[in-house]
């Protein structure tokens, strides 16, 4: 399978990955986003939803309430957080597959935690941080290949 790389080296380069995501992200996907606490997780999330239309500053971490849901008119987000879930059965709970088969894009923080329990059309973004300010994105999955197919040369006709 694919990947996508992308290094960012501050919030604004952060962004411009988010829309280029934006462009490519279809209604009933689901995206894994993993990386350590501080990460950028969320604020790719704010990064995303500014880009398609939503004001970012309304945008937070649903560490505590689980779930955000965000009616954008473009594209609904169902912004999911998992890191304080104790097990399986409580992430079940939840109803995901509500948000994964509707007409919206699930993403889910710490996603990794239950990767086994997600469609397998899921998508990852792994999010390092590599020193300062800098991270590196890298997304697999049929978001990588869209992500791909739309940075490929153009040919001419």
């Amino acid at each position: 399978m694919p990947t996508f790389e992308f290094i960012s080296r501050c919030e604004t380069e952060t962004d411009r990955l988010a829309a280029k995501v934006a462009q490519v992200i279809e209604p009933g996907d689901v995206v894994a986003l993993v990386g350590t606490l501080g990460a950028g997780k969320t604020r790719f999330v704010q990064g995303l939803a500014r880009a398609l239309g939503h004001s970012p500053d309304s945008i937070t971490s649903p560490t505590f309430v689980l779930i955000n849901e965000y009616p954008l008119e473009q594209l609904p987000l169902f912004h999911m957080d998992v890191y304080r879930l104790k097990d399986d059965d409580e992430f079940l709970g939840l109803g995901p597959d509500e948000y994964f088969d509707g007409i919206g894009v699930t993403l889910i923080e710490w996603g990794d935690q239950v990767r086994h329990l997600l469609p397998e059309r899921t998508s990852q973004i792994t999010i390092e941080l590599t020193g300062g300010e800098e991270r590196q994105f890298v997304v697999d999955g049929d978001l990588a290949e869209r992500l791909l197919r739309t940075d490929a040369p153009k040919k001419e006709a």
